[in-house]
């Protein structure tokens, strides 16, 4: 067993468990590369034109930018769009899919995270929850139906310097009106959540399912946001918290690891090797 008392507890708990459901946040992605938005500075390192106009992240993920300067706001959300797909999930999302496999009830996610990397990575797409909505969506920003369609036609080109989208906008196919991304927005009350509120109820019924032999592992959620802790806790069934800098746990039936999202997932397989439960 590991030499690091926590580790072996996590360990532990993961050997116990009859299903697993993983909630990530924001953390989970930056080890495939994807920027931090933790602060102004952050961001704007990533969107140094929305630096120069001094829009801070809750500024520019909002609605009211499709009205009033659509071009900056799917120069941001197209930019955005483009980088998800291009982006490889990393190491650690494989590494869960070697547990669930192991668990005799599976796996099921909760993310808070809009960039569909839990289904590039071949999550089952019916055992996820995107509390936020999905960049990899649309609607009608008049709100001409509840429909959400899929961006896959959406092919953005952008202007980087400007944040700027330069390719035709994205159009609804009912009424013509300007589409936008289905996601929760900062000030958003024409968000359309029909698709993530069908994804939970079908992840509640299974976690309800597992009952007492359920495991929270907890990748990258912090304090700021706290969609995916908040649900994770909301079970109260046992919990592995990973996270570099938000790591702490409250209970007996807790741990806490203060790594990233891959190192972590790293340490738990080491374990898990060492342990018999996973083959080297």
């Amino acid at each position: 067993m590991p030499a690091d008392p926590a580790l072996a507890r996590a360990v532990d708990l993961i050997t116990q468990a009859d299903g697993l459901l993983v909630t990530a946040g924001a953390g989970m992605g930056v080890d495939s590369g994807l920027p931090d938005f933790r602060g102004p500075e952050g961001f704007w390192r990533a969107y140094p034109a929305l630096g120069r106009a001094g829009l801070r992240f809750e500024q520019i993920a909002a609605p009211d930018n499709f009205h009033s300067r659509p071009e900056l706001a799917w120069g941001f959300y197209g930019h955005r769009l483009g980088l998800y797909r291009a982006t490889v999930p990393h190491q650690g999302f494989h590494i869960l899919q070697e547990i669930g496999a192991c668990l005799p009830m599976g796996m099921v996610v909760f993310t808070s995270n809009v960039d569909g990397q839990f289904q590039k990575a071949g999550f089952d797409p019916t055992r996820i929850v995107e509390c936020h909505g999905s960049i990899h969506h649309l609607q009608c920003l008049e709100g001409c139906s509840d429909a959400i369609w899929s961006a896959a036609d959406v092919l953005p080109e952008v202007d980087a310097d400007a944040c700027s989208m330069t390719s035709p906008l994205p159009r609804c196919p009912r009424c013509g009106a300007l589409a936008r991304p289905n996601i929760l927005m900062f000030g958003d009350w024409g968000w359309i959540s029909r698709r993530s509120e069908a994804q939970e109820a079908r992840v509640d019924a299974w976690c309800a399912e597992v009952g007492l032999r359920l495991l929270v592992i907890e990748l990258g959620a912090g304090t700021a946001i706290p969609s995916a802790r908040r649900y994770g806790e909301y079970h109260g069934a046992a919990l592995i918290r990973i996270n570099p800098r938000e790591s702490q746990v409250s209970g007996p039936r807790h741990v806490g690891l203060a790594l990233g999202a891959l190192a972590g997932m790293t340490a738990l397989r080491g374990g898990l090797v060492d342990a018999g439960f996973l083959s080297a």
